[in-house]
């Protein structure tokens, strides 16, 4: 839609719009991931919402069911808008007009995206108050806020304070008193404008979240295998195209052991209320007390997928599976095939969170401390936890068919599937599965870089055989190969891709060598690791091909050495007269057996004619 084609009754300019400018290109809420499903779920029907800054155009379809109004300093995004919503405010927060309240405020962007600078400079503060004096008594507010000290900016190759885009116009630090540089300063910021902090949740990977974390729950529930996969599974889902310091997935796990997942997200999604009338009771007409907000929401594919969220109650955890429900959609994820296996979200809805601890987790932990008999007992029973799910034919299906290190937890001894929504369309052997698991472990242990107890010149396969070993299977090379195919078309059917793509996968994982880099993001830190393996396997290639020339050369020298006594001795006079001696005698002898032949023919009897 042009600008002379834009609905001008819908879009308000009260001044200091920005003309030029777009923030759309920044996409900072995707259709259907954590900050839409949870803004979608403090909205109740018919409400007021306000959308403080940039958010993607699709997140008006979440807020279908309220009264949306766009509050932007972008004039050409306004255009973009007109036509989704019922009504645009470009200029800034000073152009919201006084007087008029809001339900909900979502600034799911952060304050300095709201701010135009054709107007008025009011400051993170500034912005803040402005916001807050929107709200209506009892009326809530969604905030982004970026971690000057989070995940993102310790892994980023290049500094936070050198970048030079457009979207960098505005860079904030911890030496920038002006912005909250952690979560006891958020709430601060937040008492002072008249707010009450309702709950934190820790957004990761990057300002795309793809998980929401309540960080209360990051901080009790340190050893969680769920918070464990969650925080490790959005971390790896980063563009395995970008370059960073580290393995984020790596260092998110490592800050959740240590209690430290909260304070070093990249950002954190702050709820906040207004005091109701009279200062007493609940907040009016918002939804999304303290007690109904989700431990934690969870994108389940790529941006467009569906939410999973995990309540808590009287039960422990659960599952709760709200957005196909709510859009009309199937449970089935949008990029499922059923070729291998699917996702059937459905059957995740209502089911408790086992609780434990990860298994890769244990068997990484228990790897790098070289304890043999911790790897021994969590993999025999792992192995036991299989053949107790398969058939009476040794197979395994639906769920059990697709378990491995990544989606089983431990408690007590005893084992649990974590996520049940993915499931194989047909029964794999129980010896395949179990396999593909131990291979799927043994690729990232040696390809990671990490510290073990096997020799350095095994192979993915080797190791993953000597893993069977340990787990009670004795498997072989071809069921090891099998598994691959396997895991090649299990890869392929959760990226959607087909026959061709899945060959693709198949011919790179059975090329996975242990001096490769792991999958994934470009990390220096196992990048260098991975070259110090290659290095090590090239000094073996050639102190091996050193002792090789040098054996061949010992051989020439004593065959030399041979061939210059036997010319020595063949031109001695010894040797002449010996073999003056011999000939004849030699010829002595062959006329001697000659004779014999021919006396032997002429005294035998001869066959009587017939």
């Amino acid at each position: 839609m042009t600008t002379e084609t834009a609905p001008a009754d819908r879009i308000d300019l009260p001044g200091g719009e920005m003309l030029t400018w777009s923030d759309l290109p920044e996409k900072r809420l995707v259709d259907g991931g954590p900050l839409a499903a949870l803004a979608a779920r403090i909205a109740p029907a018919g409400s007021r919402v306000l959308l403080a800054g940039p958010h993607d155009p699709a997140l008006l379809d979440r807020l279908a069911h309220a009264e949306v109004t766009c509050l932007l300093r972008s004039y050409p995004d306004a255009v973009a808008l007109a036509d989704r919503t019922a009504r645009v405010l470009v200029g800034g927060p000073a152009g919201l007009p006084d007087g008029e309240l809001f339900d909900v405020v979502v600034a799911g962007a952060g304050l300095a995206a709201v701010e135009s600078v054709e107007g008025p400079r009011l400051g993170w503060d500034g912005v803040l108050a402005r916001l807050a004096g929107a709200l209506r008594p009892g009326g809530a507010l969604l905030l982004r806020v970026d971690n000057p000290m989070g995940l993102g900016r310790l892994v980023d190759t290049t500094p936070w304070y050198a970048r030079r885009d457009d979207a960098a116009w505005t860079i904030s630090g911890v030496l920038d008193a002006g912005h909250p540089a952690n979560r006891a300063q958020l709430d601060d910021r937040l008492a002072a404008a008249g707010l009450a902090p309702a709950a934190c949740f820790a957004a990761y990977p990057d300002a795309e979240a793809t998980a929401l974390v309540d960080a209360r729950a990051l901080e009790r529930h340190t050893t969680s295998g769920l918070l464990d996969a969650v925080l490790h599974g959005a971390c790896a889902g980063r563009d395995p195209r970008e370059f960073v310091l580290q393995d984020p997935a790596r260092l998110a796990v490592d800050a959740l052991y240590a209690g430290q997942a909260a304070a070093l997200a990249p950002g954190w999604l702050a709820l906040a209320r207004r005091a109701p009338a009279g200062g007493t009771g609940a907040p009016a007409g918002v939804s999304g007390a303290p007690e109904d907000l989700p431990v934690a929401l969870v994108q389940t594919g790529p941006p467009g997928a569906e939410v999973v969220e995990v309540v808590d109650g009287p039960q422990g955890w659960r599952w709760r599976v709200t957005a196909p429900a709510d859009r009309g959609g199937s449970p089935t994820a949008p990029f499922a095939s059923r070729e291998l296996a699917y996702r059937d979200l459905a059957t995740l809805d209502g089911q408790p969170v086992p609780p434990g601890r990860l298994l890769r987790t244990l068997l990484l932990d228990a790897a790098v401390r070289r304890d043999l008999d911790a790897l021994r007992r969590l993999l025999r029973g792992y192995a036991d936890w299989l053949a107790g799910q398969a058939d009476p034919d040794d197979r395994l299906a639906d769920a059990a068919a697709l378990a491995g290190a990544d989606n089983l937890v431990v408690a007590d001894g005893r084992y649990a599937l974590l996520d049940a929504s993915w499931r194989a369309t047909e029964p794999i052997a129980r010896d395949v599965v179990l396999a593909r698991g131990l291979w799927r472990f043994a690729a990232a242990l040696l390809t990671g870089g990490y510290a073990h107890p096997w020799p350095s010149t095994l192979d993915v396969a080797g190791l993953t055989v000597v893993l069977g070993g340990l787990a009670g299977h004795d498997l072989d090379r071809a069921t090891v190969s099998a598994a691959v195919e396997t895991e090649a078309a299990v890869t392929a059917a959760v990226r959607g891709l087909d026959a061709e793509g899945r060959v693709t996968i198949a011919t790179e994982l059975r090329a996975v060598e242990p001096t490769d880099p792991p999958a994934g993001h470009r990390s220096y830190q196992q990048l260098h690791e991975a070259w110090l393996r290659q290095r090590e396997e090239l000094s073996r290639l050639a102190a091996l091909q050193k002792w090789t020339d040098e054996l061949l050369t010992s051989r020439e020298k004593a065959l030399r050495r041979a061939e210059s006594t036997i010319n020595l001795l063949s031109g001695s006079l010894s040797y002449r007269v010996g073999r003056l001696a011999v000939t004849p005698a030699r010829l002595a002898k062959r006329g001697a057996r000659a004779a014999k032949r021919r006396a032997r023919d002429v005294l035998a009897p001869k066959k009587e004619q017939p």
